[in-house]
């Protein structure tokens, strides 16, 4: 019972430990990562910080692995979701919305830290094929498939990205329907 206890306080420090990455990592202003701030943003000591993580750069890269599974999941989920051809291009756009529009932070944790981040520079590489194999999967067979899905990928980051520093100015909606028509139009040419 004992040992149970101190396990779920220990998950419990390290989700507050995630959470305070994702506060830093993916504040408006860039990320400003520091053992100190994730502490203080955590409200726990360092020594609960090197109980779960033996340095800073480990624990972003905790952090971003953290975000980048779920969003996979969250798009996997939609589309295992989707009842018609239209729900399994339309779903995962707007989940994909809510999780990183709906929380910003989330958002530039991973589209925005692994170019400003040193700890992440090869990591937002790492996720791509896993977002190209979605949109691959859901592509008619043709020579060029895979050409569009990492095209069509690239696009959509681009438009996540812009939306978030503010460069893409469109309503939300707007910006919906135009990755819902992107990928109903690479479905079309796959």
């Amino acid at each position: 019972m004992r040992s149970q206890q101190l396990e779920e306080r220990r998950s419990k420090r390290y989700d507050a430990l995630l959470a305070a990455g994702v506060e830093l990592l993916g504040s408006p202003d860039g990320p400003a990562v520091n053992v100190r701030a994730v502490c203080r943003t955590a409200g726990l000591t360092e020594r609960y910080f090197y109980e779960s993580f033996s340095d800073r750069d480990t624990f972003v890269r905790a952090v971003y692995a953290w975000v980048g599974t779920r969003a996979q999941s969250t798009l996997l989920d939609a589309v295992m979701q989707a009842t018609t051809a239209e729900d399994t291009i339309s779903a995962p756009v707007r989940a994909f919305v809510e999780l990183i529009i709906d929380e910003p932070r989330t958002g530039r944790v991973l589209l925005i830290a692994p170019l400003a981040e040193p700890a992440l520079s090869r990591r937002g590489l790492d996720l791509l094929p896993g977002f190209v194999e979605l949109v691959h999967s859901q592509l008619p067979d043709s020579a060029d498939r895979q050409l569009i899905a990492v095209g069509t990928v690239g696009a959509l980051t681009a438009l996540f990205i812009g939306y978030l520093d503010g460069t893409v100015t469109v309503a939300r909606e707007a910006l919906v329907a135009h990755c819902i028509r992107l990928i109903s139009e690479a479905s079309m040419r796959g």
